[in-house]
């Protein structure tokens, strides 16, 4: 059988991905497709735009047969991280095929790259190492867009899945632009123009995204302001990614902002960039400490969000083989379900009393969508 993985977060689902997901079966002639998908917050350290378990319910209903869950652990935190987990998690289902997107779209070049030992989340100090080949200087001259730096990611961490065949697509729309002029206007684009009412219906499958409470950092800022400035020095130490003194920049630059735009543009520095100060705010919202992520046991279980018919019985024929499927919420691993309870917990904090409900009740219940 020929199981083809994607590494998605649909924030949200869009005409890209449909693409996406239609060249994938296309050139693996794949039996079953599996997404695995950042939950409510996605690896840039945002809020995502509509919870897990309606984006994993559209990924079903667009084709995909199996959504299962990159941990927050995992998806909050740098490319190299956030890749290395979602493929081991690819892994441990067994596919054949990973298919992603490259803005280069050049599988030689990139795998080149990757089996280079420079730290890709860190570009200055490892330019101060002495690295001067061709291809890294491009990479660092920002010749290389977001997939394709996930795409490096992607291709280290197969290196320890020889059986895995990596295939890259083109990325045709720029992620950094934020209008809808392109043929795939990108998610951000289209979170852009529902920010500004404009209508999105012809890019996303996805409906009613409008009357969506989606939460986002200005709305959280005040208490975060709150944190940062009440919480002993000692403790914020204490967070996930609160390292090489990062505390006291946020510290200090939280004193002088009153907005979240004021803060994060203070914040970002050459050191720090948007995205690492705000994986960093999401640990500190979820309260989620080095000493857990230092205790944390290695995850070797499957967290299926939604799947397909024909999804489900290869989840089946999964455990048969001995996989560990977490069908239910305290079938998963308590370290991981307490963590993604917080962070439920946290995602609808400024939401009313039905979206708090469920958004907490999914979180334990599950509602596994099947199609």
């Amino acid at each position: 059988m020929k199981v083809c993985g994607l590494i998605v977060e649909y924030n949200p689902l869009h005409n890209g991905h449909l693409y996406h997901l239609q060249k994938a079966r296309q050139l693996t002639d794949a039996e079953i497709v599996i997404a695995v998908m950042s939950g409510n917050f996605v690896q840039r350290g945002e809020f995502a735009l509509v919870d897990k378990w309606a984006r994993a319910k559209a990924a079903i209903e667009a084709g995909v047969d199996i959504v299962l869950e990159l941990p927050f652990v995992f998806a909050i935190q740098s490319a190299t991280q956030f890749g290395k987990n979602a493929i081991d998690i690819l892994a441990k289902a067994k596919c054949n095929y990973i298919v992603f997107g490259s803005e280069i779209n050049n599988l030689e070049e990139l795998k080149e790259i990757a089996s280079m030992s420079f730290n890709i989340d860190n570009f200055k100090e490892t330019m101060k190492k002495g690295y001067s080949y061709p291809a890294t200087y491009g990479y660092f001259a920002d010749s290389y867009g977001p997939n394709d730096i996930l795409a490096i990611s992607y291709l280290r961490a197969l290196q320890n899945y020889p059986e895995i065949t990596p295939i890259s697509i083109l990325r045709s729309s720029n992620y950094h632009n934020d209008d809808l002029n392109e043929k795939f206007p990108s998610a951000k684009a289209i979170r852009t123009a529902l920010k500004n009412n404009k209508d999105i219906t012809n890019y996303t499958p996805m409906k009613d995204l409008d009357k969506y409470p989606s939460p986002n950092w200005n709305e959280f800022y005040g208490y975060i302001r709150n944190l940062l400035l009440t919480t002993p020095k000692k403790q914020l130490q204490e967070i996930f990614l609160m390292d090489e003194g990062i505390e006291n920049h946020l510290y200090k630059c939280a004193y002088k902002c009153y907005t979240f735009k004021q803060f994060i543009n203070k914040s970002v520095t050459r050191r720090y960039t948007t995205s690492r100060i705000q994986r960093t705010l999401c640990h500190l919202l979820v309260h989620n400490t080095k000493k857990e992520m230092e205790k944390i046991v290695e995850y070797d279980t499957l967290r299926p969000l939604a799947f397909s018919k024909k999804g489900q019985e290869y989840l089946k024929l999964l455990q048969q083989q001995e996989v560990k499927i977490a069908n239910h919420f305290t079938a998963n691993i308590r370290q991981y379900r307490d963590i993604e309870f917080k962070a439920a917990i946290a995602y609808s904090m400024n939401m009313d009393e039905n979206m708090k409900e469920y958004i907490t009740r999914s979180e334990i219940s599950g509602l596994n969508y099947k199609k």
